[in-house]
């Protein structure tokens, strides 16, 4: 399989969101054309992200939306459900736990902080849980996944200490790079840089055009 883009994975999770709300409307087949115009970018690109993973519509014809849309949950890891705790249970870490879109292919299991004012109190679905319960609680849990949401200057060694403990995958939403093996994936979520890109754009709305298309 030929290298994957990282914005082509950004797309297929809008194809899949533009994918339910069409079968939630009752429409059995869809086009490159008109799912381009549901998250706003070309048929080519629609085509060409889609080409990475398979053939999965046919010329004249289209895509059958079902079919379609149970494929990319497939790609995306939307088939099981992938156990998850939250490092770091404060305003954003229980933002997180509250966030309802979590069910949706994840189960959320534990909660962390260090904190005492917070430990042993419900938040979402979990209960509080001190870091030094972290590592017993992943392996005894089996989970896949951590979203990280501790200060900066923590953020590497607690990463370290999940990955040892066998977490294969970290949403870090702390404002570093970490350091950690190749074979454990890693995304960034930086609410900063994200606003520079919105902010350029704003001022460059030709770069954005030449990006989408």
């Amino acid at each position: 399989m030929a290298k994957i883009p990282d914005a082509t994975i950004t797309r297929l999770v809008r194809y899949l969101r533009a994918l339910e709300r069409m079968e939630e409307a009752g429409a059995v087949r869809t086009s490159s054309e008109e799912l381009a115009r549901a998250t706003g970018v070309t048929a080519f690109q629609v085509r060409k992200d889609l080409a990475y993973f398979g053939s999965y519509g046919t010329r004249g014809v289209g895509y059958t939306v079902p079919v379609l849309r149970r494929e990319l949950r497939q790609i995306l890891g939307l088939g099981r459900k992938w156990r998850l705790i939250i490092v770091g249970m404060g305003r954003l870490g229980q933002a997180l736990a509250d966030y309802p879109g979590l069910a949706e292919g994840y189960e959320l299991v534990a909660g962390f902080d260090v904190d005492p004012g917070i430990l042993g109190r419900r938040v979402g679905p979990v209960t509080v849980r001190p870091m030094e319960e972290l590592e017993a609680t992943v392996r005894d849990e089996h989970v896949d996944v951590a979203l990280l949401a501790v200060p900066e200057g923590q953020a590497q060694g607690v990463a370290e200490r999940l990955v040892r403990a066998g977490v294969r995958g970290l949403l870090n939403f702390a404002p570093v790079v970490l350091s950690l093996p190749e074979e454990v994936a890693v995304e960034n979520v930086d609410f900063m840089a994200g606003l520079s890109r919105l902010g350029f754009f704003m001022l460059n709305p030709r770069w954005r055009e030449e990006m989408m298309g």
